[in-house]
Order: C-alpha cells, then sequence, then structure tokens
C-alpha cells in the first residue's frame, strides 16, 4: 500500500514515527520535504541562534537521513508538491516528480505570518535584505551570519509572542543591539494576563533587549542601496536597523489542499479520525489542520493528532478519535520558565482567582478555579508547582481547600505533586511529547541514565524546561540501577573531560585559545555552547597570557562594560570596599556631565553605575575616569561590600572597611565561573549583609572574624555555610584566596557558590582548605598568587583596542526617562536605591 506523506517537519515525521511502530512496515512510505534536510526539531533553532547548539546537533535533527532508509521510507527532500489529483491518487512535485498514493497524509505544518507593510518586500515578491522570518534552518542561518559580519548590527524583531522573544534573545547572545515591537499591550498576551506580560518584560529588559508594547510597525525603511533601515511606526516614529525579524504569529500553510479542493477555513477541515472532509483515503494533521473550528500552533496537540491518525490508517484502532486538546504550555522564554494553561484570569462572579505578584523577583503566579475544577493556571519565574498544577487541570488530582497552597509549599501534602504522583498519562515534555508513562517504560528497556532516556524519548530536547522533572522520573523509576551518564560531568558537551582533567590537558598541551582548545580535544569538532566557558576558563589558567579570540566572547567581555536595552552601557567604577572621596565624585561627575550620561545611580554593592554610556564614548569615558573597573559586567570577581566598622559605628568588633579594601586589592578582578560578590562586616549586626554573600566575613570581637561561603539574595535566597572562624584579617584573605582559587578550578560554569558549596558540602570544603586534608592548599596558594600578579585592568584596551569594531558606534539611543532626586540639578540624575 502506496502511502504518501506531504511534509517532512515535526507532525508529519511523528505521524510516520506512529506508524512505523504499529506494524506501518507494510506501507511502501513517500515523504515529500521542501527544506535540503532530515526532521529537524524546530523549538531547538532559538538554541541555534543563540549559540548554544549547531544545526548538526543531535538534539537539533530528530530523523536524520539514515532513519530514513532504515526504514525503508522514500524522502524527497528539497522539493515541493504542488498539485494533488484526489481522483487519479496523485501528487506533483515542483521537480515534475508525480507521485502515487493509496492513502495521502498532508502535513504542511504553518507559514511565517508576514504583516502587510511598506517596503517588506522587493518587486519580485521577495523579503527585502535584511528581512528574515524565524522559521527555518535558513532563516537562522541568514540571521546568524549577518549578526557575525560585524559588531554594531542593530535588530528590530516585530512579535512579541514566543517566537519574537526567544529571536530577540538569541539575537542578544550574539552582539546584536535588539528591540522587540510589539502590537498588544503586553508581551505573550496569548498566555499571560497584563501582570504576567509585565514580570516577562522586566526579564526580557534585564537582558539588554529595549521592548516597545502598543506599537503598530506600518512600514520597513530602506536605504538608497535597498537595504533595511529602519521599521516606522503608525505613530509617525521609527526605530533604526540593519535587521528585521518578524514573527508577529503563524498561519496554516492550506494553500496546496486548497488548489486541490479539499474543505478550508483557517485550516484543512478534518474529522476525528482526521480525515480530510468529504474524503476517505486524504488526512491532515498538525498546524495545518483544523478540528472542531480550532487550530493548534502548539506541539502537544500535533503529538496526539499523530497517535489517532496512525490508529487508524494502520487499523491498530479503527475507531480511534481525536477530541481535541487542553492546551498546557510549559516552557522557556528567554531563559525565564514560563507556564500557561486554560483561561487567563476569572470570567464568572464566583470564580476563584489567586494571584501573587512579585516583579521585583520575577515572579508571577496564579490559578482561577470553578466549581470545585482548575480552569486556568500561570507561572512565571517559578514553575515548581506545574506538576500537580496540570494534574489538576486535568481532573486527575483533587484540589486542595487552601488554594494557596497550589502555588506554594505550605505544608498541604495534596498539592505536592513530584514525580511518583504524577501519573503515566502525564505529558512531562510538552515540546516532545513525552509521557511520565514513556520514561518509565524507556528505562524498564534498559535506559538507566538520564542521559540514555532524553536520547531515547526526546525528552528534555526542546526548550529544557522539564529536564528536572525527567531526572527525578528516571531516578525513581531506575531505583538501584540508575547510572550516571560520564557526560554529565563533562566541563563543556564537546570534549569528554571532566573540569580538573581538562585543566590539566589544557596545561599540559600548552593551548592558549579556544579554536586550539577544540582542535586539539573535541572528538567531533566545535560546539558553540563551549565557546564562553572555554574562555572563562582560558583565563583562569593563563591570565592575560590567553589568546584573545571576539568570536568567543559575549558583547559584554568584549568591550568590558554592562550592555542595556537601548543599547548603550553602564560604566562601574572601582570604589574599594564601598569607600570613595571627594577628588573621585568630582571626577565621576565631571565625566557624566562632558559625555552626556543621563543618570548616575548608587548600586546595591555600594557603587556608582553610570548608566547610559555610548559604545564610542567608553575608551574616553575610562580615561577620563582614570579609576580601575569594578567588573559590575563579568563572570569574575566584583566587590567587598562594607559597612563602617570601628572607624564610626558604636558597635563595630572589627575593623570591617580596611579588610574589605584588603580583599578587593589583591583580588580585583579575577576570573571565575559566575559572578562572585562579596562583603565584610564589622560585627553580627550584619549591616553589610555578610551572611548572603558568596564570601561574607563578620567580626565577632576580640580580633575574629566569621567566614560564611555560599550564600545568596536574588533570585534565590541561601545563607552562607560558616567555613571557618579566624583571628586575623590576613588569615582572611588567605582563605578567601584558597576558597576562590578551588571555586575557580572545580566549579561548573555558570554555577553560582549558592549551588556550588552545598553540592560540595561545607564539610569537605573545609577539610580541603581548612584541614589542608589532601595536601593542596599549597599548590591553590600558588595558583592564586600567579593570578593575582597577572592582573592588567580591562580599561586599558581604550589604548590598544583588541578590533576594529571593538568600540564603533552602537546603537541610536531610545529616549529614557530623567528621574530626578531631591535637591539635585535635574541632569545628570543621581538615584539611592
Amino acid at each position: 500500500m502506496k502511502l504518501v506523506v506531504v511534509g517532512n517537519g515535526m507532525a508529519g515525521a511523528r505521524t510516520v514515527e506512529e506508524i512505523l511502530s504499529r506494524g506501518g512496515d507494510r506501507f511502501d512510505i513517500t515523504m515529500i520535504g521542501d527544506e535540503p534536510y532530515g526532521n529537524y526539531n524546530r523549538i531547538m533553532l532559538s538554541h541555534v541562534l543563540a549559540g548554544e547548539a549547531d544545526v548538526d546537533d543531535d538534539d537539533l535533527m530528530l530523523n536524520p537521513m539514515a532513519w530514513y532508509r532504515e526504514n525503508g521510507i522514500t524522502l524527497h527532500v528539497g522539493d515541493s508538491a504542488e498539485s494533488i489529483d484526489r481522483f487519479a491518487k496523485t501528487v506533483t512535485c515542483a521537480s515534475g516528480r508525480v507521485i502515487d498514493f493509496d492513502t495521502l497524509i498532508i502535513a504542511t505544518g504553518s507559514n511565517t505570518f508576514f504583516p502587510n507593510m511598506d517596503g517588506l518586500r522587493e518587486a519580485d515578491g521577495r523579503l527585502a535584505r535584511g528581512v528574515f522570518g524565524f522559521r527555518t534552518i535558513a532563516d537562522t542561518n541568514g540571521m546568524l551570519q549577518m549578526a557575525q559580519a560585524r559588531d554594531d548590527v542593530r535588530a528590530v524583531v516585530i512579535g512579541g509572542g514566543l517566537l519574537g522573544l526567544e529571536a530577540a534573545y538569541g539575537l542578544t547572545t550574539q552582539g546584536v543591539n535588539v528591540d522587540v515591537v510589539h502590537s498588544p499591550g503586553h508581551l505573550m498576551n496569548q498566555q499571560l494576563d497584563e501582570h504576567g506580560g509585565k514580570v516577562l518584560r522586566n526579564k526580557i529588559e534585564a537582558l539588554g533587549v529595549g521592548v516597545h508594547t502598543g506599537k503598530r510597525t506600518t512600514a520597513v525603511l530602506r536605504g538608497d542601496d535597498g537595504r533595511v533601515a529602519g521599521v516606522g511606526f503608525a505613530d509617525g516614529t521609527a526605530i533604526d536597523a540593519d535587521m528585521i525579524v518578524v514573527a508577529a504569529g503563524i498561519r496554516p500553510n492550506i494553500e496546496l489542499a486548497r488548489r486541490a479542493g479539499l474543505v478550508t477555513e483557517r485550516g484543512i477541515v478534518v474529522d476525528d479520525q482526521m480525515r480530510c472532509e468529504d474524503e476517505g483515503s486524504i488526512f491532515a494533521v498538525g498546524e495545518c489542520a483544523q478540528h472542531r473550528s480550532e487550530v493548534y500552533g502548539l506541539v502537544a496537540p500535533l503529538w496526539e493528532q499523530a497517535v489517532v491518525l496512525a490508529d487508524v490508517v494502520t487499523g491498530a484502532n479503527p475507531d480511534a478519535a481525536y477530541h481535541g486538546s487542553r492546551t498546557t504550555t510549559k516552557l522557556k522564554v528567554a531563559g525565564v520558565d514560563v507556564a500557561a494553561m486554560g483561561v487567563k484570569g476569572p470570567e464568572h462572579p464566583d470564580d476563584e482567582f489567586v494571584q501573587f505578584y512579585e516583579p521585583k523577583k520575577g515572579i508571577y503566579k496564579s490559578v482561577v478555579v470553578r466549581d470545585n475544577k482548575l480552569i486556568g493556571a500561570m507561572l512565571l519565574g517559578d514553575v515548581s508547582k506545574v506538576g500537580f498544577l496540570s494534574q489538576a487541570f486535568d481532573d486527575k488530582v483533587p484540589l486542595p481547600d487552601e488554594r494557596i497552597s497550589m502555588l506554594f509549599d505550605i505544608g498541604t501534602p495534596s498539592a505536592a505533586t513530584g514525580a511518583a504522583e504524577l501519573s503515566d498519562d502525564a505529558v512531562v515534555c510538552n515540546c516532545n511529547g513525552v509521557s511520565k508513562g514513556d520514561i518509565v517504560a524507556c528505562v524498564a528497556s534498559g535506559c538507566t541514565s538520564v542521559a540514555q532516556v532524553c536520547a531515547k524519548t526526546r525528552a528534555g530536547k526542546g526548550c529544557g524546561s522539564c529536564k528536572g522533572m525527567v531526572g527525578d522520573i528516571v531516578t525513581l523509576a531506575a531505583g538501584s540501577d540508575l547510572t550516571v551518564d560520564a557526560s554529565a560531568d563533562w566541563y563543556v558537551p564537546s570534549i569528554p573531560m571532566t573540569k580538573p582533567e581538562l585543566i590539566e590537558a589544557i596545561r599540559t598541551r600548552d593551548l592558549r585559545s579556544v579554536s586550539e582548545v577544540i582542535a586539539e580535544l573535541a572528538p567531533d569538532g566545535e560546539d558553540a555552547a563551549a565557546k564562553m566557558p572555554l574562555a572563562s576558563l582560558l583565563r583562569v589558567i593563563w591570565g592575560a597570557d590567553w589568546k584573545r579570540e571576539e568570536g568567543a566572547l559575549f558583547i559584554n567581555d568584549r568591550v568590558h562594560a554592562n550592555i542595556q536595552r537601548d543599547g548603550t552601557f553602564s560604566v562601574v567604577p572601582q570604589m574599594r570596599g564601598g569607600v570613595t572621596s571627594p577628588a573621585q565624585l568630582r571626577k565621576i561627575a565631571d565625566v557624566a556631565e562632558k559625555y552626556d550620561i543621563p543618570m548616575i545611580k548608587a548600586t546595591g554593592g555600594q557603587r556608582l553605575d553610570l548608566l547610559g554610556v555610548r559604545k564610542e564614548d567608553l575608551p574616553k569615558v575610562w580615561a577620563d575616569l582614570d579609576m580601575p573597573s569594578g567588573y559590575a559586567y563579568g563572570k569574575s570577581f566584583r566587590t567587598v561590600k562594607t559597612c563602617v566598622g570601628t572607624d564610626y559605628c558604636r558597635f563595630g568588633l572589627g575593623d570591617s572597611t580596611a579588610l574589605g579594601i584588603a580583599l578587593e586589592n589583591r583580588y580585583q578582578g579575577l576570573e571565575s565561573p559566575a559572578k562572585l560578590k562579596l562583603a565584610v562586616t564589622g560585627c553580627p549586626r550584619n549591616c553589610a549583609e555578610s551572611l548572603c554573600k558568596d564570601f561574607g566575613v563578620v567580626a565577632i570581637g576580640e580580633g575574629r572574624w566569621e567566614i560564611y561561603v555560599g550564600g545568596a539574595a536574588g533570585a534565590h535566597i541561601r545563607k552562607g555555610d560558616v567555613l571557618a572562624t579566624v583571628d586575623s584579617p590576613d588569615e582572611v584573605i588567605r582563605l578567601c584566596g584558597l576558597f576562590i582559587q578551588y571555586y575557580r578550578e572545580q566549579a561548573k560554569w555558570l554555577e553560582r557558590t549558592y549551588a556550588w558549596v552545598p553540592r560540595v558540602g561545607i564539610e569537605e570544603l573545609r577539610a580541603i582548605l581548612v584541614d589542608d586534608r589532601d595536601g593542596i592548599v599549597a599548590g591553590l596558594q600558588q595558583r592564586i598568587d600567579e593570578a593575582v600578579a597577572g592582573y592588567v585592568d580591562p580599561w586599558l584596551d581604550r589604548a590598544e583596542p583588541k578590533s576594529p569594531a571593538q568600540f564603533t558606534p552602537a546603537l541610536p539611543l531610545l529616549p529614557l526617562p530623567v528621574v530626578p532626586a531631591r535637591g539635585a540639578a535635574p541632569s545628570p540624575t543621581v538615584v539611592a536605591s
């Protein structure tokens, strides 16, 4: 029997997989795909754009060419179906190829929706140069090539939904200055209410992305050479841009079906067996299909449709029926966890509505209950309760009487749904339609590590937000047979070595650049996700003697300043221990006036932040300040916060100010796996917040100091563990160096001390660093001494830029509000946080 599938995307390939699993090898299967590849995961394109994956990665390619050969499938790639003859049962392709069928499945998916805008297209209908959708590998490669062509690329993303925000995030990681323009009043308005949209906006703006809501784009502005120059809005304003990414939605691709005479509305109309209306042997599946007036743009409904269609086509269950999907969205948007299901807010007067809104911490949660049933939920920033809420949304668990426990753990066990409580049919990975039962069955078949299960089921291979739950289920199902995948301990994904092994190999082979490390130590070649951690590690090992490669660095590290949402930068000069002088203050004020810096802000680390510095002005600002860097931009030793200690405080038990300055003098700017924040407090009243820093010191009297490590007071809250109690400031400084060097050499990339310290264990750290159980303290001391001795102020780049584009102009500035300070002149503004 000849089975033809038009469309080689996620829905078409998943349907074929389901057919094969039901004895579908009796079919002579032909697949037709527009793109010249095997089937790939479009959700992963955002990871490719962000440099976290490559187009050749296994996580991206769901079914490589070998899969088609192994299953006897004929695949015509780079060819499109142009017409269907329903009566002759043939499909004619653009190449002229004519293919017979007994059963036809249309899985043509959807296309990017391009709104009607002046200047969007050339005279021949092609998109203008510099305009992209975000739908295919070709789109992604085109954006990457343009983003990497030079350092000052400016992009506008039209559309503030999931796809638009992912495009903005990816381009930002490539060093592009990005603005997102969204016509509705708040971001992701299809999934989030206004409060959720506001929290998400704060998160997106914190990445340095400009956000413009309530703006309708009416024109693509073009230069004399025909290239993109910007976008114009209905209100007469405009933004300059070199690249425009249109992510304003998708539309079902139904032109082939319409030309064939099939019944189409918004999509191809199908019944509960996914059969096209009035047809006996033609089916449609995925985003192109319209079932009971609904068209789905999420992947989970596609997987459900594929199961039903496979049952019907193979005869495994001729009565199988698709009744529609209750969509639950759980994903990461630009690195932010988001989950949404059902309605966004109360619709009836007696609906129960529980809402928690904490924009400062980036958390928003809400649930809507009607007649004791969950009909809607929204989680942003903290999705720890999504397992329970998903179960409740599907009426599989009862709701607790204390509704607030649906959002927080307050001692009500009925709301604490973990791996054990999930039902087998609960979908764990929405991106790839993997249920708990699928994972348990995979473990039962012999896969006993998380990596093996993820590889076989594809769980966790999409946005990645489900990886924690996948790990919990594998651990539960495997029990004592659980094995740890070796790659889990690799420092970077492409090099099969732990961090200590990698350090030893780099030292032994004298590898000093990222490209040298990859060439010698990565068996399968370059992995984009390895570049930044390798660049950081090389700086830890070699200090100033590493070989700098611009392509391995984030924009902040290339220009030694923190990029802001309007394309400007923030400069934080060093004020050791938070202490300044009249001369420094005058200098900062003079520089702010000279370069029209719009805001000076006191930071939480007791420094002054100059916000709004133009990229081209950075070298001149640093030269005029003539002060060292405060490292507010880097994964490095940043600041030491202090109180006034014994100098002026009536309660001071130790000279915290002098000790803080000494610590900062010695360890300033040291590269580390993640940022390091320190504090020294002169008494247990803890005015400098030492108990919640990466390394905190508290004077307790009689010349003694307590040292706390692994504290946090940001998105995560953790009181530090006591590493030691010492008798002198010199001993504090020594132990600080040992702790920092051991952390530099052992911690994972981007692993903050609040995660690293409990992972290693405070008792273990005491044994290694304080008691020298393993005899490594002398080596740690030598290496930290070498690192300190090799310190070079990065702001000296002002004299000899590392590349011609390092300090070339960035975006034209957007007007930002000027916040007046009491008793201060209107500009520059000084704000105390």
